[in-house]
């Protein structure tokens, strides 16, 4: 059974009908037993059921609405001056327009959305802001990238680069890709964008500090100076891991694009990396809880950061991996362990994922351990 194309045009339809009946009188072994199928007679209306058929619809009529339902709904998002930049985005890579075109069919089921076209990229907004931006990054690939502010690159989810107010982005080289994952990440985007922002809450008086932890991170087993994680994708050469941070007092590379810095880079093909950072911790009624200069995420998901890219020489690293260390995955008897005096807490990380890669997004034991360790 063939795919209808997300953007399908009824007159193509029309004529592959016209050829099949046109093949059955013809002589044409394989188009008689075709039109057989669907109906006893050689007419035109046998080969456009069978065209229908072959689409998985139960007639020509339901397959002529479906294609009119979803050029109306094109047809109610883009208007003829946004159409016009979109064609110039495609014109020299017109096999990734229908990719676009699957994502743009999926809008009416999400709610209210206005399209925005510019001259690289198509916005996707919310009546509250932007929530997913389209992007024909390369010849061969379209970058679908998400607003998604509490959600870190993990799975088909990767760091976005220069795309909008992306924060990750999925990459896609087909529009069979956008499946039930894809639109599900792309209704969630919706929903968080659409919300109206939650109200401000009163400052809560912070939870007594239990006290300052001196975490040392102990990183082994780094991937080397290139890799190619996503495969058919970009080589990345002269790749480095650092830690994520605000510290200007250390050595640091700019991330561009990035709120944070990349701090006490370490070149891939070390033998070993090493990172010291103070934690403070904070006792209270929802239990233990991590704050500090390189703490990162919500009250759920506290977590030490690191950053792979690739280090072009000019003073800044080129992210295209993340990957986080949990401070609440913790067992919270190693933390107070690690608070009495004398100690501090280690974490050991390998930092290479099963691949060979740059591990990446949330490490899991036993790439990762934690332990109370004596001075």
């Amino acid at each position: 059974m063939s795919q209808l194309p997300a953007r399908p045009d009824l007159d193509h339809l029309r004529r592959q009908a016209r050829e099949l009946h046109r093949a059955a009188r013809d002589g044409d072994a394989r188009a008689p037993r075709r039109l057989r199928q669907a109906s006893g007679v050689v007419t035109l209306s046998a080969a456009q059921l069978a065209i229908a058929r072959d689409y998985g619809f139960a007639s020509w009529p339901r397959l002529k609405a479906e294609v009119e339902r979803r050029r109306a709904a094109l047809a109610g998002f883009l208007t003829a001056e946004a159409d016009d930049l979109i064609a110039g985005q495609y014109r020299d890579r017109p096999r990734l327009r229908p990719i676009l075109d699957a994502v743009l069919t999926a809008l009416p089921a999400l709610g209210p959305v206005t399209v925005q076209a510019r001259g690289t990229i198509v916005s996707l907004v919310t009546p509250r802001r932007t929530f997913a931006v389209v992007k024909a990054t390369t010849k061969s690939r379209v970058d679908l990238g998400l607003r998604l502010d509490q959600t870190q690159p993990e799975g088909r989810l990767l760091p976005a680069r220069d795309i909008g107010s992306a924060t990750v982005r999925i990459p896609l080289t087909a529009p069979d890709e956008i499946d039930e994952e894809v639109l599900g990440w792309l209704r969630r985007a919706y929903n968080e964008n659409a919300a109206p922002p939650p109200p401000r809450r009163p400052a809560r008086r912070p939870a007594p500090a239990l006290g300052t932890l001196t975490v040392v991170i102990e990183g082994f087993d780094l991937p080397g100076l290139t890799c190619a994680p996503e495969p058919g994708g970009r080589v990345h050469q002269n790749i480095h891991v650092a830690l994520t941070g605000p510290d200007k007092d250390r050595p640091a590379l700019v991330v561009p694009g990035g709120r944070w810095l990349a701090i006490e880079p370490v070149r891939g093909d070390a033998p070993s990396a090493r990172w010291e950072v103070p934690v403070t911790v904070r006792r209270g009624a929802d239990g233990l809880d991590f704050t500090g200069p390189f703490v990162r995420g919500d009250r759920t998901d506290r977590h030490l950061g690191l950053a792979w890219g690739d280090v072009p020489g000019d003073g800044t690293l080129r992210l295209f991996r993340g990957a986080k260390l949990r401070l609440v995955d913790i067992d919270s008897r190693i933390i107070e362990q690690a608070s009495s005096p004398g100690h501090r807490l280690v974490a050991r990380i390998r930092l290479t994922d099963a691949r060979g890669n740059p591990v990446c997004a949330r490490v899991h034991p036993p790439a990762l351990t934690w332990s109370a360790v004596r001075q």
